[in-house]
């Protein structure tokens, strides 16, 4: 059965491949325990003999937010507010190379081995590489750097959850050490505070200074500007620039209804003109008079002929070009008048616009002017008083155990890490594997759909093997095989193959046991059935059926020596038909490709219900591929967890090269209790059954 028709209610795949890790993980539980055993006692060896014990001291500073000023400035030089962002910032500055270095200097660090590595005696292998680089000692700048680093890294600072205090704690090899280090670096943070304000309220006073001055400068320009625009510029009022506006408006609205009565007037003239039809003149004219006169020349008065008509027309076009050139002088002194008058409005628009800008300009001087005369007054009265936002809560106490390294945590992490080192052997291994473990890992690989799932059957050699299809016909291998049997025979429900192929990759996957399986199910629904052994250079069904291995074969048949009569055998404890292999000198793939072999398949059409034809292995031998286009079904057998992906690809491309496709897949010799234990046993949970059939053989 396909992995595709799996029960309701099977787990979901995310949760079998959870327990196919924990069954793996389960199997090869001894390297895991061995690689855990292994790095705990290495562990507990380095911690006892090797390690040196570190001593930690920490000093409590803590930040005060409530210090009062002397004056209000609030500057770049006032205290801290305390945020989160401000005490993330003061844990670094704490961690600064630049404090680091102070504390180096003042306790001469760098005479100290412990933190200045180039003055402690080199081990073996270091005197080695230093004879081989023939290095020469560290500059002072170098020592000064590797110091501040090494001290760096000795130095923690935390603060404490939703408070405003640190603690600054320092590792050494000495626990007076320790003490002292911790406690000057704490001290030092605190004068650097106060140095710092000082240097940024010094700066800030010279900066601001220079600050006033230009800003002076800046606001007297600017109001030169305003008094000198004042008297070189006219300027109206407000008031007079929006009855401007207002006239503009009208002028605007009387311009648009004369513009369209010119274009109505020059549609009127256009179609005056081009009209020639007497009537339509005269209903277009719409004049009096020379309606009148239509109407006399309609009752043939004397004195009125079609000329007076025609001349009345012509007086009526003449008059409206006049309309029109009246018109377009009107249109185009209105639009003079309105430029003149946009233009007037636009300047002195702008005029205002600038006066505006300018003094608005004069007043932003005067403002930053103002304020930065203010800062100036603050700053200098803000020298001389600066305190520290920091101050010492609790100074170092001398540490009386180490606290590095922890012995009992050491070796807890070390037999974790071993225990992850074997769990990524383990499951490294087995993602290395090649083989298929189930039928959705194989129509994942290969795209095709997976007709049979055949456990392993019972059986000391290939006699016992038939033996046991023929005598259990119940037992859970024919059950899987009957299951392959009706999804071949669905696979065209339209055309049911009569001819079938089977082959494999490689020999020893089953295919043979497969295709003996399904010859006597078929049997078994009453149909006649012929099995032919293919493989005509091992005929490995004589080892099933020895008393007809020296019976004339498929050699002997083709070649013409023997009849189908005496060639085919029938075996009545099974009720099965077969066609022998011969071993013989004649090419195989000669053989199959000759139109004896394809009048042979025909006739044998016609004289049995199926034909099933156990073929060589596709990556061995051409055979498989020749046979194929006399087939309606190939069938392919993958062995379980055996053949590798890399097999099973080469010999599908073989196929697909000569445009046979492969029907479905055989999954075969499965093992129901390596199964259970890679994880399958819900998703498979059917196969659990095979496990009680007793020993596991299975060949070919």
């Amino acid at each position: 059965m396909s992995s595709r028709n799996m029960p309701v209610g099977a787990p979901q795949e995310d949760q079998v491949n959870l327990m196919e890790l924990v069954q793996v993980l389960r199997a090869g539980w001894k390297p895991i325990a061995a690689a855990a055993v292994a790095l705990a006692v290495i562990s507990a060896a380095y911690v006892s003999f090797v390690a040196v014990p570190i001593y930690t001291a920490s000093a409590v500073v803590m930040l005060d937010t409530r210090k009062p000023q002397a004056v209000d400035f609030a500057g770049m030089v006032n205290g801290l507010t305390g945020d989160s962002a401000e005490l993330n910032t003061e844990v670094e500055v704490i961690r600064s190379r630049g404090l680091a270095q102070k504390v180096v200097e003042k306790l001469d660090l760098v005479s100290d081995p412990e933190f200045n590595t180039s003055l402690r005696e080199p081990g073996l292998i270091g005197k080695m590489l230093g004879a081989l680089r023939d290095a020469q000692p560290p500059s002072a700048e170098r020592q000064l750097e590797s110091t501040v680093s090494n001290l760096l890294t000795a130095v923690t600072v935390k603060n404490q959850p939703s408070s405003y205090v640190f603690a600054i704690s320092v590792t050494s090899e000495d626990p007076q050490k320790a003490k002292l280090l911790a406690d000057t670096l704490a001290d030092t943070y605190i004068v650097n505070q106060i140095e710092m304000k000082f240097d940024a309220t010094e700066q800030a006073t010279e900066w601001l200074a220079n600050r006033v001055s230009t800003l002076k400068l800046e606001l007297e320009a600017a109001e030169e500007k305003v008094k000198a625009f004042n008297t070189q510029t006219s300027l109206v009022s407000a008031e007079t620039l929006t009855l401007l506006e207002a006239q503009l408006k009208d002028l605007r609205e009387r311009l648009g209804a004369t513009e369209r009565e010119r274009d109505a007037a020059v549609d009127r003239l256009a179609q005056l003109e081009a009209q020639t039809d007497p009537v339509e003149r005269l209903k277009l004219a719409n004049d009096a008079q020379m309606s009148d006169l239509a109407r006399r020349l309609d009752r043939g008065e004397a004195g009125v002929t079609a000329e007076d008509l025609a001349a009345r027309y012509d007086q009526v076009v003449a008059r409206a070009r006049l309309d029109v050139a009246r018109l377009k002088d009107q249109a185009a002194a209105l639009e003079r008048s309105r430029q003149a008058l946009s233009a007037q409005i636009s300047s002195q628009g702008d005029d205002q616009i600038k006066l505006q800008q300018l003094t608005r300009e004069a007043e932003a001087s005067r403002a930053l002017y103002e304020y930065f005369l203010s800062r100036l007054k603050e700053s200098s009265a803000q020298q001389g008083i600066q305190q520290a936002d920091s101050r010492v809560l609790s100074a170092a106490v001398r540490p009386q155990f180490p606290t590095a390294p922890r012995k009992k945590l050491v070796v807890v992490m070390a037999t974790l890490l071993g225990a992850l080192i074997g769990v990524g052997a383990v499951l490294g291994r087995h993602m290395m594997r090649s083989g298929f473990r189930s039928a959705r890992e194989l129509e994942d690989e290969i795209g095709g759909v997976v007709m049979g799932q055949i456990p392993l059957v019972e059986g000391a050699d290939r006699g016992a093997i038939l033996a046991y299809l023929r005598d259990k016909p119940a037992s859970a291998a024919m059950e899987a095989i009957r299951n392959l049997r009706t999804s071949v025979l669905l696979s065209n429900v339209d055309k049911p193959p009569q001819v079938i192929l089977s082959t494999s990759s490689l020999p020893g996957e089953g295919k043979t046991t497969n295709s003996l399986g399904l010859a006597m199910n078929l049997v078994g629904i009453g149909k006649s059935v012929l099995l032919i052994e293919g493989d005509i250079r091992r005929n490995t069904l004589g080892q099933y059926f020895p008393q007809f291995e020296k019976r004339p074969g498929l050699v002997s048949l083709l070649s013409g020596r023997a009849t189908l009569e005496t060639v085919v055998a029938h075996d009545d404890s099974i009720g099965l038909s077969l066609i022998m292999g011969e071993r013989s000198a004649v090419n195989a793939a000669d053989l199959f490709m000759s139109d004896a072999w394809k009048s042979l398949v025909e006739e044998l059409r016609t004289r049995f219900n199926y034909i099933i034809i156990d073929t060589p292995p596709v990556l061995v031998v051409p055979d498989a591929r020749i046979i194929a286009s006399s087939a309606d079904a190939v069938l392919f057998t993958v062995k379980w967890d055996d053949t590798s992906r890399g097999q099973l690809q080469e010999a599908v491309s073989m196929f697909e090269t000569v445009n046979q496709p492969i029907t479905g897949f055989v999954l075969a010799q499965i093992d129901p209790e390596r199964m259970k234990a890679y994880g399958y046993g819900g998703k498979y949970g059917r196969y659990g059954a095979y496990a009680s059939y007793g020993s596991k053989y299975y060949v070919e």
